[in-house]
């Protein structure tokens, strides 16, 4: 597919996520929201024609519309790396590229929350509505790019309507909920803490906040990332490395680093157990792969569960999960197609206005000098409409080109020969 607009301008996807890159880069790369409009203004002042930015803790993305792809990848590359304060070599091996089809499939995807690392996590959708409205703030979405916003929240929409896909992340939430009031009680007075920045993790700790817990403090290696989160959901953040002493605080403690390095130690909790008087700690490792040390499992008083902890209380084996994402997937690879087809057609819109106008003119001529003899002037509207495109058809006849005469053969033939 070469064109999905009739402008000729073309969809680009660039980005990072949990996938394609280290943590250490997504963390250089991570926009707070107040650096989204500049970081946009900047992309546009050196030529890109439309963007929008979706930075969270698990991927930081451009998405634009231009006519000149290479430009604007060139452009984007260029101020990611100046914004990592990396060489782009460095950089470009940590990246994705998607552009056409391919880069509205993933626009698609991430909405709906078919591209995260827990499949079905009902924030995402927000994130990105919170990216585009920036955008348009900033006055970086134009037409195309709105166009395709549109139909992937229809589509993110129908797939969380018609599938089960986004019950996992919302029942393991749950879960832990649960368990955290069956250790503790009455959630209004336990303290939570937070340690690091997913969206597993901002969920979960979401829903604890919801059910009453109200001093919850997060922390974060990348400071911007605790501001962030802390202003989500409205609690306060801390020093990264001051969370010996915040653990020794905390009754709950909710990881969500998935930096495949430990951040809650066995030592770290004995410590915090003994500082605390041996009163319960329930930890939640959302961390994929895990942020706590196992051997935290042996430490009494000590109460970890993992994802597969939580969700082995709050699903019913993993067949059931994969025919929801196929189903979200199916129903998301049909939405796409007919907005393909819809770009495609529009791009016919001139020229069926441009022929509409042509024969309307055609026939008020025809009207004014022989509008009172019905016969006469609709022989006459018919000569004049066939003339040019007959000349044209003698011409390429006596041309000789078969493969062209046979082409235009057939289009005049399912254009106007065909019986209704």
């Amino acid at each position: 597919m070469t064109g999905l607009f009739s402008s000729d301008a073309q969809v680009l996807v660039i980005g990072a996520n949990h996938r394609s890159s280290s943590l250490a880069l997504r963390d250089r790369l991570f926009l707070d929201e107040p650096e989204v409009i500049p970081f946009l203004d900047k992309l546009k002042d050196q030529g890109v024609e439309q963007c929008l930015v979706v930075s969270t803790c698990d991927r930081v993305e451009v998405h634009c519309v231009d006519h000149d792809l290479k430009k604007a990848r060139e452009i984007i590359v260029g101020v990611l790396a100046e914004r990592a304060e990396l060489d782009i070599p460095t950089i470009e091996g940590q990246l994705y590229f998607y552009q056409a089809e391919e880069a509205v499939r993933h626009i698609f995807r991430v909405a709906s929350s078919l591209d995260s690392l827990m499949v079905g996590e009902p924030q995402v959708v927000g994130q990105v509505k919170d990216a585009h409205r920036l955008a348009v703030e900033s006055g970086s979405v134009g037409a195309e790019l709105e166009r395709i916003f549109q139909a992937a929240y229809a589509t993110a929409k129908k797939v969380r309507s018609e599938t089960a896909v986004g019950e996992r992340p919302v029942s393991i939430a749950s879960v832990a909920v649960q368990i955290a009031k069956e250790l503790h009680g009455d959630l209004s007075r336990c303290k939570g803490l937070l340690i690091g920045a997913g969206d597993m993790g901002e969920l979960t700790a979401q829903n604890l906040i919801e059910t009453g817990l109200k001093d919850f403090t997060c922390i974060h290696s990348f400071g911007g990332r605790a501001k962030m989160i802390a202003r989500h959901l409205s609690c306060h953040f801390g020093e990264f490395d001051n969370r010996d002493r915040l653990a020794c605080e905390a009754d709950i403690i909710l990881t969500s680093m998935n930096k495949r390095t430990r951040v809650v130690s066995k030592e770290m909790v004995e410590f915090a157990l003994k500082v605390r008087k041996n009163k319960p700690i329930f930890i939640i490792d959302t961390g994929i792969p895990g942020d706590v040390d196992p051997g935290v499992n042996d430490v009494d008083g000590a109460f970890l569960y993992d994802l597969h902890d939580l969700e082995q209380v709050a699903m019913e084996g993993r067949a059931s999960r994969e025919a929801e994402a196929r189903a979200a997937s199916s129903i998301l690879e049909k939405e796409l197609t007919g907005f393909l087809k819809g770009k495609e057609e529009r791009g016919a819109v001139p020229l069926v206005s441009a022929l509409r106008e042509h024969f309307e003119k055609e026939r008020q001529s025809v009207l004014a000098t022989h509008g009172d003899d019905a016969e006469k002037a609709t022989r006459l509207l018919i000569n004049r409409l066939l003339h040019s495109p007959s000349e044209e058809l003698r011409n390429l006849a006596a041309m000789k080109k078969k493969k062209e005469w046979n082409k235009t053969s057939e289009l005049i033939t399912d254009l106007f020969l065909k019986e209704k």
